[in-house]
This record gives structure tokens, C-alpha cells and sequence, in this order.
């Protein structure tokens, strides 16, 4: 297959805003580079941007861009060129008022669900991806690779048949059967290991260093800074929807960890530049995991900076990440902005799921179900404020985890053929 990549010449810092990478930890400076852990102490690495030029952005220069992430280039380390992107132009999903819900769970302020299941590969990966294998295209990639527990899976070779670039991407073997055929399906490789996601992930970061690997981008091992920028545009969307308004209370589903810290980040970057306001007392941040893997949320309860990994189990599959390499800044996200995080177990997922979709129209997979889950909780145990404003995050389509309910939803009714059997079952009551 012909690639139809455009020369790689560098990130251009020209007309990008990104200027090095920083450490999260030591704040050590990197060049812009294929690199995603400190040299000095082995931290994490992020994109460190010139907030001069991210403050000269307008909300009109962002509303007269197109209708996905690529509105919010100008903030972005990659894609200013649109010659450049690789991409399938996700973004701009729908953020969906959710009254039903609300009054259900007696929550009084406007509630709303910000569902990212309508993106071309019917999760939030797409965004994340395209502004990482963007990156990856400009540092000079020819192959695109990750480890996954499914979306992010199902994004890459998506991405990739679109680009006519090689893809090779991993996942456990265990995976839900819908994630593995809507990957299987853009004829990329598709490895499937005899283990846990953490074991996919660290096979990964040993193929990365291999010289067979050198010119493959891991969207999420060697790239990972640039893939993690890819997340603020949720944020940025959801006050762009609102009105140029930050919520009060947003309700996020953890399993690194970094999705909710990028949407923080973003928020922050918005005051910052003067594109909104904060609220009034700020925002304040809330994660949730299910209980087969929830070694942040247990951190938190056990108040300790101390993640220890776990074995994940159960049916939120998307969540299972035993070691999560942003559950600190996860913590430290929701313990600054007066937040709190929690739990759900499988049954309370699939209520979860179910009540969502009675509710609002939005059949969340089961990520949805546990922020759905957590959700109710944060509300009962007061954590929740009933009368602030609050977002919850639908991260994916409930059409790739059919499973987690199949066995609970079906017909109400099984008649035969006739106006009688239609009265006789009370249809015309």
C-alpha cells in the first residue's frame, strides 16, 4: 500500500504553539522529539507551550474553524498545517442536556452528558490519536502501533487505513469480541496476547527500543506526550457547548488516569488565556473506576499518594488498567480542585449503563456505565453538589460491549401475527 503521509520535516514550533517537552515531575527540558520519559528521574513527559501564542487564540479564530478538534489547532503541539493531519476529523460531539437523569438522581442544576460515543470510530480515542500519529507523521513515522484495551485499538488502524500506513497494534486476548472484529476489520495487524493489559503494555515499551521498531509510532508508548494533548479538546468542546463556561463538576471515567488530568489541563488553559472565566469557587474534578480495577480510587480513600497495581477483573475492560501511569496526577487533579472519586461493581455498571440509556437516548459502553454509576453515588454520599452545574463523560458506544447486558434487555412482548394477539396482550390498552 502507498503511503499518503506528506514529508516529515519536524513539528514546525513556526506556527505551532508546543516548544519543548517538560517533565511532570523534575520539570527537565526535552526537545520535541520521539520521547516520553525524563532521563533524569524517569517521569513523565508533556508538551510545554508558549503562552504567549496560545493567549493571542480568539473565540472567534476557534468558532470559524471546522467542525472537529482541528478548531482548536492553534493549541494543539501538531496539525496547524491541514496538509499535515493525519486524521479522521473527530470532535465536536454532541453534549447532551440530561434532565431525566438529573431529576432521577436528584440532581436541581442543568446536568449534561457530553457523549463521545458519535466520533468516527465511536470513542474518545479518535481524538487522541489523530493529534498523536499528527505528531508522529512530522517526526517521521512510517508505522503506526499501540497497546490497547480496545478503542484505542480500533482508532489506530482506522487512522491508519485512512493514511495508507502500516499499522500493528496490540490488546489482550481476552477482549470483548465487538472491539476485536471492529479493529480485525481495517486489515492492519492485529497481535493478540495471552494477558492483561499491563502485560500488553509493558511488551510494548520493550518492542519500542528494538531497532525492527524504530521508525513504528506507539500513539500511546513513544509519542504518548503528543497523544495526551489530544484529550484537552474534550474539555475545550465542552465550554466552547456551554457557551464559553467551564461546569462546576465534571465526572470522569479513569484508567491511566490521564483523560481526566488533560481535561483539568485544559480548563486551566482556557482561564489562563482568557478564553473563559473559572466558575465561581472554580471546578472541581471527580474520577471513576470500576471495582475490578480501581487502584486510584483506592489510593484516594486510603488517603495516600501510594498507587499499588492490581489485577484488573471485571466488565469494564476499557478501564482495566492495573498500573496506571497517571494515577498520581490523577489524585493530585481531584484533591486540588475538591473533587473525590469512587467505584462501581459490575451490577451497578450495567444499572448504570441501563439507566443512561432510559434516560437520555445515549447507549454508553461499559466506561459510560461506570461514570453513570459513580455518578449516583458522588450524589448520594454528598460529594456531588445536586444544585451545581455538572458534565459526565460517555467515553464510547454501547454497540462494542453488547455483552455487559444482553443477558438483562430484550423483547417486553412475543406475540403472533394478529390484531387479537395484540389486544389480548394489552397493546391497545
Amino acid at each position: 500500500m502507498t503511503s499518503t503521509l506528506p514529508v516529515a520535516t519536524g513539528i514546525d514550533t513556526t506556527f505551532s504553539p508546543a516548544r519543548a517537552l517538560v517533565c511532570r515531575a523534575c520539570s527537565a527540558r526535552y526537545p520535541l522529539a520521539a520521547q516520553h520519559a525524563c532521563y533524569e528521574c524517569f517521569g513523565p513527559l508533556e508538551v510545554d507551550y508558549d503562552t504567549a501564542a496560545l493567549a493571542a487564540v480568539t473565540r472567534e479564530q476557534i468558532e470559524a474553524g471546522p467542525a472537529n478538534i482541528w478548531r482548536y489547532a492553534a493549541l494543539l503541539p501538531a496539525g496547524q498545517d491541514p496538509a499535515t493531519r493525519v486524521t479522521l476529523d473527530p470532535g465536536l460531539t454532541p453534549l447532551v442536556a440530561a434532565p431525566h437523569l438529573a431529576a432521577e438522581l436528584g440532581l436541581t442544576a442543568p446536568l449534561w452528558v457530553k457523549d463521545d460515543s458519535a466520533n468516527p470510530t465511536h470513542s474518545f480515542k479518535d481524538r487522541v490519536v489523530s493529534v498523536a500519529l499528527t505528531a508522529a507523521g512530522a517526526l517521521g513515522f512510517t508505522r503506526y502501533a499501540c497497546a490497547s484495551t480496545g478503542n484505542l485499538a480500533n482508532s489506530v488502524a482506522a487512522h491508519a487505513a485512512r493514511a495508507g500506513v502500516p499499522s500493528i497494534v496490540f490488546i489482550p486476548g481476552d477482549l470483548e469480541q465487538g472491539k476485536v472484529v471492529t479493529t480485525a476489520v481495517y486489515g492492519g495487524d492485529l497481535v493478540a496476547i495471552d494477558g492483561s493489559y499491563d502485560d500488553v503494555n509493558r511488551l510494548c515499551g520493550e518492542l519500542v527500543e528494538t531497532d525492527e521498531f524504530e521508525d513504528t509510532a506507539f500513539v500511546n508508548v513513544n509519542v504518548r506526550p503528543y497523544y495526551a494533548e489530544g484529550s484537552k479538546t474534550l474539555g475545550y468542546e465542552v465550554a466552547e457547548q456551554l457557551g464559553w463556561r467551564i461546569p462546576a463538576q465534571v465526572v470522569i471515567p479513569m484508567a491511566s488516569g490521564e483523560l481526566l488530568t488533560k481535561i483539568d489541563k485544559a480548563f486551566a488553559e482556557l482561564v489562563e488565556i482568557g478564553l473563559v472565566e473559572a466558575p465561581a469557587g472554580g471546578w472541581k474534578v471527580f474520577g471513576a473506576q470500576s471495582a475490578g480495577c480501581n487502584p486510584i480510587a483506592t489510593a484516594l480513600h486510603g488517603d495516600t499518594d501510594t498507587i499499588v497495581p492490581v489485577k484488573p477483573a471485571g466488565i469494564a475492560k476499557s478501564l482495566n488498567i492495573g498500573d496506571p501511569a497517571a494515577g498520581l496526577y490523577a489524585l493530585e487533579a481531584v484533591r486540588r480542585t475538591g473533587g473525590w472519586m469512587d467505584y462501581a461493581d459490575d451490577d451497578e455498571i450495567r444499572a448504570g449503563i441501563r439507566l443512561l440509556a432510559r434516560t437520555t437516548g445515549v447507549f454508553a459502553e461499559t466506561a459510560g456505565g461506570v461514570t453513570v454509576a459513580v455518578l449516583r453515588k458522588l450524589v448520594e454520599s454528598g460529594r456531588l453538589d445536586p444544585a451545581a452545574e455538572t458534565v459526565v463523560f460517555n467515553t464510547g458506544e454501547g454497540l462494542k460491549t453488547l455483552d455487559a447486558v444482553a443477558a438483562q434487555v430484550g423483547p417486553t412482548h412475543r406475540i403472533k401475527p394478529s390484531l387479537r394477539a395484540a389486544r389480548d396482550a394489552g397493546l391497545l390498552a
